[in-house]
């Protein structure tokens, strides 16, 4: 893992913990995960294994230490940990296909919700949940795909485009 990739990352992780310390908790102490958009932007522009693992564990201990989510420390971290690894399975499928503003928001639509169903069922099974898992999948985890997904359609070109520029990764089109 070279230099490059480390600071990359690093300011992917850093923004994604200031946007996860921000957004308030509005339901029943849980809020979209704005951290997993910067992890699958992370997973996307560096599909190593070795990256995908390091992504995961940071992300999922920062997230655990600023959740609002009663009990919510150890869901985060089993959360964060597998769905990288499951969005970067789902990125190496969609590889073969032509990669494109669409498939990327698709990822990251069907990644948040993963995410989603992990926690939830994580939270549940550990410390129990504080509603009825329908009721927060459906108040919490949809719209936060649905944030995630117009975020990263808004910032993938951008970033992408600043990556070809910098030779930071190799992202194709």
């Amino acid at each position: 893992m070279n230099t490059k990739t480390l600071v990359s990352l690093s300011l992917l992780v850093g923004i994604g913990a200031a946007l996860h310390t921000i957004v308030p908790g509005f339901f029943l102490g849980m809020k979209p995960d704005m951290m997993l958009t910067m992890m699958f932007l992370g997973i996307i522009l560096f599909p190593e294994k070795k990256n995908v693992l390091l992504l995961g564990i940071v992300t999922g201990l920062i997230s655990a230490i600023t959740t609002t989510f009663p009990g919510g420390f150890l869901p985060n971290i089993i959360d964060k940990f597998l769905t990288a690894f499951l969005f970067l399975g789902l990125l190496l499928v969609i590889n073969k296909l032509q990669k494109s503003i669409f498939t990327v928001g698709l990822l990251t639509a069907i990644g948040t919700i993963i995410s989603g169903v992990i926690f939830l069922g994580s939270a549940f099974a550990l410390v129990g949940l504080p509603g009825p898992f329908v009721g927060l999948f459906a108040a919490v985890v949809l719209p936060a795909a649905a944030v995630n997904t117009i975020t990263m359609i808004v910032i993938y070109p951008i970033v992408k485009g600043i990556v070809n520029k910098t030779k930071i990764a190799t992202v194709h089109s």
